[in-house]
């Protein structure tokens, strides 16, 4: 499978596992890094495979099965862009050969999946990063600098709003089904938001109170949540997956300051004025840290761990909607 190493080539050799939507714009930005190639593609469904070995993975060989990819693919690491059920077996396998691993959000559907793969990881020393887009970009990387400097006092508060026209993509795809897309619009889309509070703030959340609407769908489409971060600081959150256009807030209160990311820009308010902030940091993406963490030995910019706090709040907050009760996480 890696009969060479990825510097005795000019190009590091990707599989992509699962072609759908989000692999395409995976490839995209393959090729706009040009550190590596796309060599092997795997999905049950040939057409969507075949669509992306006659546009952006013109050279990658399509494989029958995600067996045959990964006893005859050519490859030195591997995306895993496959349905969320899917996501554990296959990402144990790989790294139980040794293969570095990108995993699309949610690392898996359950807590002991999500531990198992951080401590495989951990075990064998190969790396597993997930694919928490906001953790490169420039904004949110700027975001964090700033709230977690200390230079405007702790944290009081955290505010969060997202909304997508998420309901009307998902209909007669493997999203609208819970056994294949647990938590809907919240588990899946929106927990690149968790994520972004939990990476941003540093802090983990202890109780949570919620609740859900399915809005039609098999899925949930809407929640509110009202939850508390270690050490008492509240958390409020909103997403609506059946909305007009594309909104995100993150409003982070802090002792000095209110640092607010608001449509892609910074600001910062205190003592009664608000200014946008400079954003000084590089912009990136999840295939560009991935690659840096191989070929540079940079910093996992998403490791598995970070996974387990965004599964917690998540399976809180639907346990909260189902009994109407405050749940307790930590």
């Amino acid at each position: 499978m890696n009969e060479e190493t990825p510097t005795s080539r000019n190009q590091l050799r990707l599989a992509l596992v699962g072609c759908g939507r989000i692999s395409r714009l995976h490839c995209e930005r393959v090729a706009a890094d040009g550190r590596a190639s796309i060599t092997a593609l795997f999905d049950p469904d040939p057409a969507a495979a075949q669509a992306l070995r006659f546009g952006p993975a013109e050279r990658a060989v399509v494989f029958p099965s995600f067996a045959a990819l990964i006893d005859g693919g050519q490859f030195d690491a591997v995306v895993v862009a496959s349905p969320t059920h899917l996501h554990f077996e296959q990402a144990s396998a790989l790294l139980s050969r040794g293969v570095p691993v990108l995993c699309e959000k949610p690392l898996a559907r359950s807590r002991p999946e999500i531990v198992a793969l951080i401590e495989a990881s951990q075990k064998t020393g190969v790396l597993l990063s997930v694919a928490y887009q906001r953790r490169t970009w420039a904004t949110y990387r700027a975001l964090r600098r700033l709230v977690r400097s200390g230079d405007f006092g702790p944290v009081r508060a955290v505010l969060s709003h997202n909304v997508e026209n998420w309901q009307s993509t998902i209909a007669g795809t493997w999203r609208d089904d819970p056994q294949m897309n647990p938590g809907g619009f919240i588990g899946d889309a929106g927990s690149h938001k968790i994520d972004a509070v939990f990476s941003v703030t540093g802090l983990e959340p202890s109780a949570v109170f919620a609740r859900c609407d399915r809005c039609g769908s098999h899925v949930e489409i809407t929640a509110t949540v009202s939850a508390l971060l270690l050490g008492g600081v509240p958390l409020t959150m909103s997403f609506v997956g059946r909305g007009q256009a594309f909104q995100e807030l993150l409003s982070v209160h802090c002792a000095a300051a209110d640092l607010t990311l608001r449509d892609g820009e910074l600001w910062l308010a205190r003592d009664g004025h608000s200014e946008r902030v400079a954003i000084g940091e590089a912009d990136s993406d999840p295939i560009t840290g991935f690659l840096d963490t191989i070929l540079l030995g940079a910093e996992n910019f998403a490791p598995p761990v970070c996974a387990l706090p965004v599964f917690d709040l998540t399976q809180g907050l639907f346990e909260s909607a189902r009994t109407g009760r405050s749940i307790t996480l930590a």
